[in-house]
């Protein structure tokens, strides 16, 4: 078909209740417990997401008012130490973790296919288990904090602090553990979000065409699949060496403390751009809107989107300055974290020249609008006192850095969020914003907030650390910390009255128009009842919200019986394939619960019973790979006029193939951060070289015999066939059976770090050749249940992709290994 996609005709039009009962009867959930459950709808995984963050951020609010109740006065006897120390790690868990990133993850699923034109997420299932590995996670912590076992050693649970002897309970262990498991849930938002702005747009849309809102949330999505694997993998050696005593982090067995800081700043300091780029995406999108005009500079504030995406994650060492980091690395980390405040610049300024160049209307989402513009401003400024070495160390952790966080997140990410709910909350609810209640609510929260945080940068520069839970001596911190605290509650008023008038105008507000704010945004184009479809037909570029409705866009209705999507190329817009949606399952539950068994295990140090779930779980990973639709040949399905394309079961690289990329840029992080922890260790920790190894030429030859293996099942793997699938599922059998050999004959890797990072990297390629060789298996199944066509390759892309991975990796891990020893 022709690449010029400004040339897509449109469909004849139909009867448009005929064509909207056609397709409802497809995209309807079932009735009863199961349809709510099961449901993989995107409206129903948006709003969960929602709801539950903004029940994890009331629990958040009401232990940031017991923080600021025990510091409104020196004595602080309001709460215990140990209270204190196990509530502001919550507050600040529950904030990071559990509100800020599945907050806007839930607003971009349930807005993104409607701004895309499209009528889904790339991977509705997929979805459904993150929201899941979230609510099990976060309930995992809420547990923890009512029965008094909390984490209690800050949410960035620096070592040696919480390792195992200054943390002997299973507080540390719960937060490792379900954090872990939460992070579930960012990865797939991650690989969905990317592959549903690059493949799922309407036919037509270019990349450069895309809405402002879906640039900002694909970079934030890439950085998502970046920079949350560093903190996994340190969660992950943090808590093998609590549980079985592996030195990652013990200084006197060769590990170092300052591993995990590196990790955890890897995540970290993206972490904050993840928060600020949705809500800077909000602030694009509604901002033009108010102003009644066009937004200034497109291309400039996707330029800025990029650079902010690719300096984030340059600048992890700012949050170090003072832990003794030579001066060159000091004077570049400094530079780089003034740096990034040039395309954050950029974009403000870009939209004071939108304000400038319309008319702005104060409407309430206005409102919050100016509350981010004053706000982050000065966070933003107080960021770059931070970016300057000698400042750094003279207010490293004092109350001034967190008056700063707060100013950039509540600044950057809960004004602008507001402003969005409010801005589409008559889209989701059809009824219009209580607006007087709304206006009272903005300017209590503006300033509760503003009288709480700005004098904590008072408190700060005067000398008070954070995270103390009382200061008798000291009473020239008191009367700031007692205005702080009462301007803390005026803050949760705010907040309350806030959540008041979003229930008073969700059940009891008047009857919105379908467009209310009169802007052109896609969005808004879909008929009031809100249909689970979204779209009739997806629309191409000049149709109205009338013509979708009619059935003159793409794939109008459902002729056959399925839930179809239009996939695009990436770049052009151009129609691909059609993806057929499996509709709703309770796979996604079940894998959670046996997910949460796994962590719950764990944490009650039950290891056997424990490697039973993670069987179960490898178990429930296959049946992730069934066929969920009906075994026959598609042939050209007709999209518009003269353009026909296939299926997604008759394409080799479909959406599973692109899902696996992005799965492996995550991968790929955190084994780049692991061969990272190899050097650091290797050159930074103290007490290296280690001992003398026991490791051999039977190792080495044992090892090679691996890698000749997996070079073999990658060959086998470049072509569909049964045969060589189960040639290859022979072959990671094979691989496994060395890798357990050479298990049972390594160094103790409680000796030292070195055997300790040789056994997690044995494990690392162990996982692989496990999933490579179920993928094998898979694929020779398909081919005797006749699943393999000419057509069909079925799983083989994934597998190959999967091999070729796992070779490299394993390679790479083995050269290390060779490098040292031949060193040592």
């Amino acid at each position: 078909m022709s690449e010029n996609v400004h040339n897509l005709r449109s469909n004849p039009p139909q009867n448009a209740l005929a064509l909207h009962r056609e397709i409802d009867a497809v995209w309807r959930n079932p009735p009863g417990w199961r349809g709510t459950l099961g449901s993989t709808s995107h409206h129903h995984l948006g709003m969960r997401f929602m709801l539950t963050a903004f029940l994890f951020f009331s629990v958040a609010g009401l232990l940031s008012m017991l923080m600021r109740a025990q510091l409104a006065t020196r004595n602080g006897a309001f709460l215990s130490v140990e209270q204190y120390n196990q509530i502001f790690t919550m507050h600040g868990t529950l904030m990071m973790f559990l509100f800020a990133t599945p907050m806007f993850t839930g607003m971009a699923s349930y807005l993104l296919p409607r701004m895309l034109g499209t009528r889904d997420t790339a991977f509705s299932r997929l979805s459904a288990l993150g929201w899941w590995c979230y609510c099990f996670g976060g309930m995992i912590l809420l547990v923890a904090l009512v029965t008094g076992i909390a984490p209690d050693g800050g949410w960035f649970m620096y070592t040696p602090l919480s390792s195992r002897t200054y943390s002997p309970g299973v507080n540390a262990d719960i937060w490792l553990l379900g954090i872990t498991f939460v992070e579930v849930s960012a990865i797939v938002a991650g690989m969905d979000l990317t592959v549903t702005i690059l493949r799922l747009r309407a036919p037509g849309m270019k990349l450069t065409e895309m809405p402002l809102m879906a640039w900002y949330l694909l970079g934030t999505a890439v950085m998502m699949l970046v920079g949350f694997p560093p903190l996994i993998l340190g969660s992950l050696l943090l808590e093998l060496e609590r549980a079985f005593d592996w030195p990652f982090f013990d200084p006197v067995r060769g590990g170092d403390s300052l591993l995990w800081q590196h990790l955890f700043w890897l995540f970290g300091h993206p972490e904050v751009y993840i928060i600020f780029l949705p809500a800077a995406g909000v602030i694009s999108t509604i901002l033009p809107v108010m102003a009644r005009t066009r937004i200034l500079g497109y291309g400039a504030i996707v330029a800025a989107i990029l650079a902010l995406v690719f300096l984030s994650f340059g600048l992890w060492v700012h949050h170090m300055f003072a832990v003794g980091i030579p001066h060159m690395a000091l004077a570049f980390f400094s530079a780089a974290s003034a740096l990034v405040a040039v395309p954050t610049a950029v974009q403000i300024f870009l939209w004071i020249g939108t304000l400038w160049r319309g008319q702005p209307r104060m409407h309430l989402p206005m409102l919050y609008l100016m509350g981010f513009f004053t706000t982050f401003v000065i966070g933003g400024l107080t960021g770059v006192m931070l970016a300057i070495v000698p400042f750094n160390w003279q207010v490293h952790d004092t109350a001034f850095v967190t008056a700063h966080l707060h100013y950039v997140l509540i600044g950057g990410f809960a004004f602008p969020i507001m402003a969005g709910i409010v801005y589409w909350m008559p889209l989701i609810s059809g009824r219009q914003t209580v607006a007087g209640l709304g206006k009272w609510a903005f300017w209590v929260i503006f300033i509760g907030f503003h009288g709480t945080f700005f004098l904590m940068h008072l408190t700060g520069l005067i000398g008070m650390p954070r995270r103390i839970a009382a200061y008798p001596n000291h009473p020239q911190w008191e009367w700031l910390n007692l205005i702080s605290s009462f301007f803390g509650f005026v803050m949760a008023v705010g907040f309350a009255l806030f959540a008041l008038s979003l229930l008073l105008q969700y059940f009891w507000g008047q009857r919105s128009r379908r467009n209310p704010w009169q802007t052109e945004d896609r969005e808004w184009q879909i008929p009031r009842f809100k249909p689970r479809y979204n779209f009739a037909s997806l629309p191409l570029a000049h149709q109205d919200g009338l013509a979708i409705a009619r059935g003159e866009g793409a794939l109008p209705g459902a002729p056959r019986g399925q839930r179809e999507v239009l996939v695009v190329d990436a770049i052009s817009g151009a129609p691909r394939f059609v993806l057929m949606q499996p509709g709703s399952s309770m796979l996604p539950f079940w894998t959670a619960c046996v997910i949460a068994c796994f962590v719950l295990l764990l944490l009650l140090g039950q290891y056997v019973l424990a490697a039973l779930a993670l069987a179960g779980i490898a178990a429930m990973g296959w049946l992730w790979g069934n066929p969920v639709l009906p075994r026959k040949e598609w042939g050209l399905l007709p999209v518009l006029p003269g353009v026909q394309v296939p299926a997604h079961v008759d394409v080799p690289r479909n959406l599973t193939h692109s899902g696996l990329v992005a799965l492996l840029v995550a991968n790929g992080s955190l084994y780049a951060s692991f061969l990272f922890g190899i050097g650091f260790l290797s050159v930074i920790a103290p007490n290296w070289p280690p001992p003398a190894s026991d490791l051999g030429w039977p190792q080495a030859l044992m090892a090679t015999a691996i890698l000749v293996l997996l070079a073999m099942q990658t060959l086998l793997a470049r072509r569909p066939s049964g045969r060589r699938a189960l040639m290859g599922t022979v072959l990671g059998v094979l691989a496994l059976g060395l890798v357990l050999l050479i298990a049972a004959d390594m160094d103790d890797p409680t000796l030292h770090a070195r055997p300790a990072l040789y056994a997690f990297a044995l494990g690392y390629v162990a996982t692989h050749v496990l999933i490579g060789t179920m993928l094998a298996a898979r694929t020779c199944v398909q081919d005797r249940t006749g699943l393999l066509t000419a057509t069909r390759a079925g799983a083989q892309p994934v597998w190959q992709l999967w091999q070729n991975y796992t070779l490299v990796t394993a390679l790479i891990l083995l050269g290390v290994v060779f490098l040292q020893q031949g060193l040592s």
